[in-house]
């Protein structure tokens, strides 16, 4: 395979060898193994779903919504027939509500022009909105169970962990050519897995390794941050559809006061909403809010 020949010529020279790290990773993987309720379904939907909430997001978390999510929207054509508000009613507690928009905003391509399917190539599934080269390849893995270079924070954590123990700023397309020479033929899903669960076991045993990657960045803080103030936004419209711009931005000012912030300027306020509108959380009848 051109491609794992590849892999193999980029390979560390100083660093153990490829089998001595795929049987590692496979008995680690099989020893750490983490039962949950995506996994090993052949439901690309679904997949999708997960794959989507776990950006950025413990699995903790995301356990507590997708059943309750897939139950309420179970198909591509149920999801992209849902209210707006709906959806993101169903993702409040989830954070970064731009992924239910652009979930959605999928599921109704899919549903206008590929029969309420998803594609099966990598290539069409970063087509649709909101899909980038990781979601796709996991989708690609844990739905098809068809070989990727999926590459995510806990993969990145293994590589940078067992081959570049010493090296900062690594590059993905360093780990990429690696990643695609270890990923099997034969079953991507269950090696996938083991990386995974390798993977955040090794968070919590060393100091994360994929801050060593040249991708990482932190998460800037959540409270008293624009991203917050979004969020608080959202959740008012979703909970009294038809708020007032006055009433809004009062109750918005109250939240960031009852915080011990400074209350929200007027500029700021109009600024946020002004993005909401465009990005389509909100719809503005007449000077009222409707998610």
């Amino acid at each position: 395979m051109r491609v794992e020949k590849a892999g193999l010529d980029a390979w560390p020279e100083d660093a153990m060898g490829r089998d001595e790290f795929v049987e590692l990773v496979r008995s680690e993987g099989e020893r750490l193994y983490r039962v949950l309720p995506w996994r090993c379904i052949d439901d690309p939907y679904a997949v999708l779903v997960s794959e989507v909430m776990l950006q950025q997001t413990q699995v903790a978390r995301v356990e507590k919504h997708w059943t309750r999510f897939l139950g309420l929207f179970p198909t591509i054509d149920a999801l992209a027939a849902a209210g707006t508000a709906d959806v993101l009613a169903q993702w409040q507690g989830l954070g970064y509500n731009r992924r239910a928009l652009a979930l959605k905003r999928a599921a109704e391509v899919c549903a206008a022009e590929r029969g309420g399917k998803l594609p099966d190539t990598a290539e069409e599934l970063e087509a649709l909105p909101g899909i980038g080269p990781a979601t796709a390849a996991g989708v690609m893995a844990f739905a098809y169970n068809r070989p990727s270079v999926y590459i995510e924070t806990n993969v990145r954590t293994v590589f940078l962990h067992e081959l570049f123990p010493a090296c900062d700023k690594v590059s993905d397309r360093q780990l990429a050519p690696l990643v695609a020479a270890t990923c099997p033929e034969d079953d991507a899903r269950a090696w996938y897995y083991a990386l995974l669960d390798y993977g955040a076991h090794l968070k919590t045993l060393v100091a994360n390794p994929s801050r060593r990657s040249a991708h990482y960045t932190r998460q800037s803080a959540f409270e008293g941050s624009r991203r917050q103030k979004r969020a608080e936004l959202v959740r008012i419209v979703l909970a009294e559809p038809g708020i007032g711009a006055d009433e809004l931005a009062e109750r918005l000012d109250v939240f960031e006061r009852a915080a011990g912030r400074d209350g929200v300027d007027a500029a700021t306020f109009d600024s946020i909403v002004g993005d909401l509108v465009t990005e389509g959380f909100f719809r503005n009848e007449e000077g009222a809010f409707f998610a």
